[in-house]
């Protein structure tokens, strides 16, 4: 009988310096909601129509759905064909903050709705047409699909179809309304920003190994998988977005993500819409450089943690007399 041992993983010894700046990228991103002051956009809230609140409502609902999701079974289907023993590190920190992300969701409901409002908006996610459709797609890809179909799924989901709800928080970002909602936002932008090139990246190395007849066949089915998905999105966001006008400048910046991510996963772009086509306004928003709303515990988009530093026999004296 042959003995199993197990193997410690060794930091000291990496075979893809990928996953160690990865690992260092996310652990410097790290960040809690609890920190964000979300109180303080209930006066704007207060200040948008009844539209416009179904639309922060559903748009915030159906992004929960997608992040648990990525958190319960997308990481945890990636995992499983990892190439380095550093990469189930990363994808275990990756996990972790997918869990952080749908968390956050439910601190902006409990601090800007009631609980009869929570539950409509939990009940809505649960019965849209097409966000069920996205999920159900995406889910069934990563329960009965390819490592590597796997990973296009991963990268559509966080590179494009958060997306079209990441919009509201931002354009109300530019038009200087709930700053610290669209703060919580932008940090998980920036996370997803990580998330989905790291799993590009993975995709990538595993695409070049394949002959190219069966590249074709893989690209192939990629663009079939992201019309699809685009075809979805559109009516998905004509649902959320036709009462407040904002459908076509949506679709816009779906387009725009939709070829970031095929750019994260190293293909050629498929719409012409470029930066330029976004509204400026939320392509402003993107931007990772933001306030820290606390001095001392340095929290914000830029997050830094507070440094410590061990005490001293003289940091006793000071301000002793003598």
């Amino acid at each position: 009988m042959v003995k199993t041992y197990y193997e410690a993983i060794n930091w000291n010894s990496i075979e893809d310096a990928i996953d160690k700046a990865t690992w260092e990228k996310l652990t410097e991103q790290f960040w809690l909601d609890t920190r964000i002051p979300l109180s303080n956009d209930l006066d704007d809230w207060r200040g948008l129509s009844a539209d416009e609140k179904t639309v922060v409502n559903h748009v915030f609902g159906g992004l929960t759905l997608l992040d648990t999701l990525q958190s319960q079974d997308g990481i945890d289907q990636l995992r499983r064909d990892i190439r380095t023993p550093q990469e189930m590190a990363v994808f275990n920190n990756i996990q972790f903050m997918e869990s952080v992300h749908a968390k956050s969701y439910s601190s902006i409901f409990s601090t800007l709705c009631s609980s009869e409002e929570i539950t409509a908006i939990f009940d809505w996610t649960d019965h849209n047409e097409q966000l069920q459709f996205k999920a159900e797609k995406i889910n069934t890809i990563y329960q009965t699909g390819t490592p590597l179909e796997k990973k296009i799924a991963s990268v559509f989901l966080e590179s494009f179809l958060f997306y079209s709800g990441f919009y509201t928080p931002l354009y109300y970002l530019g038009n200087n309304k709930l700053a610290n909602v669209a703060e919580i936002i932008k940090l998980i932008i920036r996370d997803e920003s990580v998330h989905g090139t790291y799993i590009g990246y993975k995709f990538q190395l595993g695409f070049k190994e394949l002959p190219e007849a069966e590249q074709i066949k893989l690209k192939d089915w990629m663009y079939d998988l992201l019309y699809e998905l685009y075809d979805n999105e559109e009516r998905y966001t004509e649902a959320l977005y036709h009462t407040v006008g904002w459908t076509d400048e949506v679709k816009v910046f779906l387009r725009y993500n939709a070829n970031k991510a095929l750019m994260n996963l190293g293909q050629d772009p498929l719409f012409p819409d470029g930066a330029d086509d976004v509204n400026p306004i939320v392509m402003n928003g993107l931007s990772t450089g933001t306030a820290n709303h606390d001095f001392f515990s340095q929290v914000g988009n830029g997050y830094l943690l507070g440094h410590v530093a061990a005490m001293k026999d003289d940091d006793y004296n000071i301000g002793r007399q003598k």
